[in-house]
């Protein structure tokens, strides 16, 4: 038997479990950085906007911060600018959370150990996870071609690949980080803190150097994927840079798997205390989510402090361009442009405390497929209070966030606290209804229960790319988000907020009468 045998089967189960999340993730990522030359040319459709636009954006340093500099002032290169990073980013998050899946997660659970008692090699399920990631970026560099094609096919060349490539260095660097721990949610992460820390590396660079030549710059991978510099005299040489890096971090990946059991890892755990110290379900729930809490707490507080530095320059970003005024009218429900931005950010965080909520819940549900909850209920432990303990991190981690996320925005902006945190709290129930969506899918249906990210990542991609692209409101309406008041401004409607609130609270409680009434799921 080979190290590779097995590979073909394993891949295509892969595939199979992962037939509704990959195409998600390919079409919201592929399709945001596609949708960009529908967005942008609407709205710069002069060469003179888009000079205009190319010259401001490279003088701000914070939007350099953000989106790094522009190498053209064409409309493929401004989209490569405004969607490049981001696209990369989201490739490289799609990438790191499949391989850990199906590695780790799989020796975790304890099935790959029953899959290599067969005829399946050393390497193949590796292999196959990697294989699983490469479908998904090849599809992701797929649909930026196609939707960029039109503006160049060398640019559009150039930015697909960049994108996927950037998101096989990080499918590689999960592949790694696979094998020093036994947690699939430790290796999760810590691939999640290396492009974390690319992203900040990539940013310092190019926040203080406007040509993207920064020494910071070349030692972020999400970095390498914009000096790719799409429509902008292509730097080709930079491709292999990225596929080295790929090739290399396999390589070790492979080295390292060689030279472990299955199951076991480099980074042994810790040996708990002799006597126990949490005394209740709660306290074991909180306790296994504190370490996401807090790294989501730290993030929307940094992305605040940036975000709110951001907002005195919003009439920059915009200059005398009524299209993107409307824009951000349209995202934030303010005639004064400062608001306006600032009610987009806060949306922005909103949604994305969705997806914190949705992941805490469904924690729950990973901790009864893996068989570690039936020992707890299998005392006198009730399943409503074991649900409890995971659901209360949940929506209440969610106002915690949020909070730190309206604190980061207010440090940042300099402007009063009250407002702005607010603001922040508004989000609140469309954040629970989402939760509360999660919770139902578990509980009653959980086969189902991963679509509750699908949900919370139509909900993302409704609410940041649905007003760019003017779509009709009533499309924008199945998002929760859509029935908030934009705030801060104007004094808030509480008819939505009440309303939703309770739809949170109803979806919640239908869930937990579907898991009192089924079998546990192992």
């Amino acid at each position: 038997m080979t190290a590779l045998a097995g590979t073909g089967t394993l891949t295509r189960l892969a595939l199979r479990r992962d037939r509704l999340t990959l195409p998600v993730w390919a079409l919201v990522t592929g399709g945001l950085v596609a949708s960009g030359p529908g967005s942008l040319g609407g709205l710069y459709d002069t060469a003179a906007a888009r000079a205009e636009l190319a010259a401001s954006m490279t003088a701000n340093s914070s939007m350099r911060s953000l989106y790094g500099p522009v190498f053209s002032d064409s409309l493929g290169g401004l989209v490569a600018w405004r969607f490049g990073t981001f696209g990369a980013v989201l490739a490289a998050v799609a990438s790191l959370i499949v391989v850990v899946r199906h590695t780790r997660e799989e020796e975790e659970t304890g099935r790959q150990e029953l899959l290599s008692a067969g005829a399946v090699g050393r390497r193949a399920p590796l292999t196959s996870a990697l294989l699983a990631a490469l479908v998904l970026n090849t599809a992701v560099a797929l649909l930026v071609f196609a939707g960029l094609a039109g503006q160049g096919a060398a640019g559009a060349l150039a930015l697909a690949l960049a994108i996927g490539g950037t998101g096989m260095v990080f499918a590689t660097v999960a592949a790694l980080a696979a094998q020093f721990t036994e947690s699939a949610r430790l290796a999760k992460g810590i691939a999640g803190g290396a492009l974390g820390l690319a992203f900040v590396l990539r940013a310092a660079g190019d926040s203080g150097d406007a040509s993207g030549g920064s020494a910071l710059t070349w030692l972020s991978p999400v970095g390498w994927a914009e000096s790719v510099r799409a429509y902008g005299d292509e730097r080709w040489w930079v491709l292999p840079l990225i596929a080295a890096a790929v090739a290399a971090q396999t390589a070790l990946a492979y080295g390292l798997a060689a030279r472990r059991d299955v199951g076991a890892s480099f980074l042994a755990t810790r040996p708990g205390p002799a006597a126990g110290r949490l005394a209740t379900a709660g306290a074991l729930a909180l306790r296994l989510q504190r370490g996401a809490l807090l790294g989501w707490g730290a993030g929307f507080l940094l992305g605040g402090l940036v975000f709110g530095g951001m907002a005195e320059g919003a009439a920059d970003l915009v200059g005398d361009n009524e299209k993107a005024r409307e824009i951000f009218e349209r995202m934030g429900g303010q005639t004064a442009l400062t608001d306006a931005f600032l009610a987009t950010m806060v949306s922005l965080f909103g949604m994305l405390a969705a997806l914190y909520a949705v992941g805490a819940v469904l924690r729950a549900h990973t901790e009864e497929t893996s068989g570690r909850a039936e020992p707890l209920l299998a005392g006198s432990l009730g399943r409503l209070r074991w649900a409890a303990g995971h659901l209360v991190p949940a929506f209440g981690g969610a106002a915690l966030i949020l909070l730190a996320a309206g604190l980061g925005l207010a440090l940042g902006f300099g402007g009063s606290y009250g407002p702005v945190l607010g603001a922040a709290l508004a989000q609140l129930p469309a954040v629970w209804t989402l939760a509360g969506v999660a919770t139902l899918l578990w509980g009653a249906l959980p086969r189902a229960a991963g679509a509750g990210w699908a949900a919370a990542g139509l909900c993302l991609a409704l609410g940041w790319i649905g007003p760019a692209l003017n779509l009709p409101r009533a499309v924008l309406n199945v998002s929760p988000f859509a029935h908030l008041p934009k705030l801060p401004g104007p004094e808030p409607t509480w008819t939505p907020l009440l309303a939703l609130t309770a739809l949170a609270a109803a979806l919640t409680a239908a869930g937990l009468a579907g898991l009192r009434r089924r079998d546990l799921q192992v």
